[in-house]
């Protein structure tokens, strides 16, 4: 029988729900079942992600899975199989629809053991997504730091279109306005310029803008909150970013599966206190802002279908 993992906190109730807490040799992780999301990672007791307390919801969003779309649908409206739909406007001040629902609700933990949690959800319709999914976010530790898988099977009776996105925030663990001094490595030939709301205008090749990362350098003031594409990758299909102290002391990677094409990077510079500009979120997405209006790589579920994504974070 597996092991039952220990909890961090049984009082006073989170906002988060509760929180599953697994360890492999010298890293942990803190799980939380509302989002099925991560709330900490560590390595030898350094933190390889910006963590909050418990008490608090995510701020900017840490940690949270983005199912069924990333980033942001212009004015929640988008076509479906000749349908149009509208989703919820859950970022006002854009009047976009925003991350995904599931980001908020609880899920149920299908299975744990001390190095590993496997989090279920059933997604019924919501407005403006009338689809039935049945989704499970494991997360795991090993010798090489965490692996995530994020998959979802369609068990309704019409095709559903699907994107999945996550949101951890890297860090070196050096506090708020530490990311000016560190060193940033993007494998990524394109970035997307976007509106005041934030919604793709176009795409450009990073050569000679100040987006291109591809030779590891200094963040310095640099403010971030773009998304990328053209990963480049190894022969086994992964992109991996690397965030690194000037002096190559300490760092720490997130890598994703060749399913994963995008990554949005965001250098916090909208968040306050010991949040902002103390990490840096890179976030996997598989498909890129407004992906359900403009359709570009979003996957098409049929019933039946299961899809399956991975990325994972380790210590440098």
């Amino acid at each position: 029988m597996a092991e039952k993992t220990r909890s961090e906190h049984s009082e006073p109730l989170s906002p988060t729900g509760p929180q599953q807490v697994i360890e492999y040799g010298d890293y942990r992780a803190v799980l939380t079942v509302v989002g099925a999301g991560l709330r900490g990672l560590s390595h030898r007791g350094r933190p390889l992600i910006v963590k909050y307390r418990s008490e608090q919801m995510p701020p900017g969003g840490a940690g949270q899975l983005l199912v069924p779309w990333p980033n942001r649908v212009r004015d929640g409206k988008y076509a479906f199989d000749g349908r149009e739909q509208q989703l919820d406007i859950s970022e006002p001040a854009t009047h976009n629809a925003s991350h995904g629902f599931v980001r908020w609700l609880p899920w149920r933990v299908m299975a744990e053991d001390t190095a590993s949690v496997r989090f279920g959800l059933r997604l019924y319709p919501m407005h403006g997504y009338p689809h039935i999914l049945e989704l499970t976010a494991s997360y795991t530790l090993g010798e090489d730091g965490l692996s995530v898988e994020v998959a979802a099977r369609n068990v309704g009776p019409t095709a559903a279109p699907y994107g999945i996105g996550a949101h951890p925030y890297l860090t070196l663990g050096r506090g708020p306005g530490s990311l000016d001094e560190a060193v940033l490595e993007l494998p990524a030939d394109t970035w997307i310029p976007v509106d005041e709301r934030l919604i793709p205008t176009g795409r450009e090749s990073v050569e000679g803008t100040d987006y291109d990362f591809r030779k590891a350098r200094a963040i310095g003031a640099t403010p971030l909150d773009t998304a990328f594409t053209g990963l480049h990758r190894d022969r086994d299909g992964r992109a991996a970013v690397r965030l690194t102290s000037g002096d190559g002391a300490r760092g720490v990677e997130l890598w994703v599966g060749e399913e994963i094409g995008w990554l949005q990077v965001y250098s916090g510079d909208g968040l306050t206190g010991p949040y902002r500009r103390a990490g840096i979120a890179v976030e996997p997405m598989s498909c890129p802002p407004n992906a359900f209006a403009t359709g570009e790589d979003v996957i098409r579920l049929e019933p039946g279908d299961r899809i399956a994504h991975h990325w994972g974070i380790r210590a440098l």
